[in-house]
């Protein structure tokens, strides 16, 4: 096994030293003093659940109950309902692994937000948090994939539970992404609510290590064009801006991520999407993604683009 990555002692220096400074989601311009949502707390979530006692957060391992016992936790902490059709949703299916196709058994989280003007549309935010486990003696704790979408998924409930959004607001936390997008798959087959109700899936995945190139990327608009413009006016903050692509015909292989995570279930089923990540790095997918490799001021500024994202789709669609 590798040695333990750094922990939230070091997270606590940081914060000390005015290095996670918070910036006000509907601002460009950094505040002084923490904000709760989108520094601290944030940071606390992602290496929560990047830490090695989280064992790589495998699909259907003791790792993966963890963490999900931790994400229920936080929904909890705050104050995010089960929706009526309950917090859990458990699903059996065959799906990738090291050792070739085989059963996981998962468990998908939800989290419910009542809207205040149009209740009965739905945007359904999305981030899965297994990752790959461990494999040959070493723990792959994906801190940016995907410890930081479930973290910016959690900054923004924190958000919306202090500013109401007029859509209802579905959070999900998917299980077995890793494995062929197992939980999203299931949740489109088996919706607990109609998936004409949905209005949009918003999917975070990889949200923190913009610095490889500066964005924090959009993909989806070419499918749904009336939604670009509802996200162009949103400036920079700090060294992040949004960039739109990675969904044109013209993007081929890897430059593609139409159906690259779990929105990809959600556009199968042709309800819209959008989702938010950055780019590939040389972490992706090996054992050295942990917590260490991100700058904290970085992935703060990814986060408030994504929570003002979220309002300006959240407002413009409704009106």
């Amino acid at each position: 096994m590798r040695r333990l990555s750094k922990s939230a002692s070091a997270v606590l220096a940081l914060i000390a030293a005015g290095a996670l400074s918070a910036c006000v989601p509907g601002t460009t311009e950094t505040t002084a003093g923490p904000d709760p949502v989108v520094s601290s707390q944030l940071w606390a979530d992602l290496t929560t659940l990047a830490a090695d006692d989280m064992e790589g957060r495998g699909a259907g391992t003791p790792g993966g109950e963890r963490a999900r016992n931790y994400i229920v936790s936080r929904f909890e902490q705050i104050g995010i309902a089960a929706p009526p059709m309950g917090r859990f949703q458990p699903f059996s299916a065959e799906g990738r692994s090291h050792e070739g196709r085989k059963t996981f058994n998962g468990v998908n989280i939800l989290g419910l937000i009542p809207g205040t003007r149009v209740g009965n549309r739905y945007i359904v935010v999305t981030a899965h948090y297994d990752h790959v486990g461990m494999y040959g003696g070493e723990i792959y704790n994906g801190a940016d994939d995907n410890a930081s979408g479930v973290a910016t998924m959690l900054a923004l409930a924190e958000y919306l539970k202090a500013n109401p959004p007029e859509h209802s607001v579905l959070f999900v936390a998917f299980d077995g992404e890793e494995r062929g997008l197992l939980g999203a798959k299931h949740f489109v087959e088996a919706p607990p609510f109609p998936l004409e109700s949905i209005a949009l899936n918003l999917n975070f995945d990889m949200t923190a290590r913009a610095e490889t190139d500066g964005y924090l990327w959009v993909t989806g608009t070419y499918q749904n064009p009336t939604l670009r413009p509802l996200l162009e006016g949103i400036g920079p903050i700090g060294s992040v801006s949004l960039a739109f692509g990675k969904d044109t015909p013209q993007d081929t292989g890897a430059d593609n991520w139409v159906s690259a995570s779990d929105h990809g279930a959600f556009y199968a089923a042709g309800v819209p999407f959008l989702y938010l990540g950055v780019d590939f790095h040389p972490d992706y997918h090996k054992p050295s993604d942990d917590a260490e490799r991100i700058t904290p001021t970085v992935f703060r500024n990814a986060t408030d683009l994504s929570i003002q994202s979220f309002r300006a789709l959240d407002t413009g669609m409704s009106r």
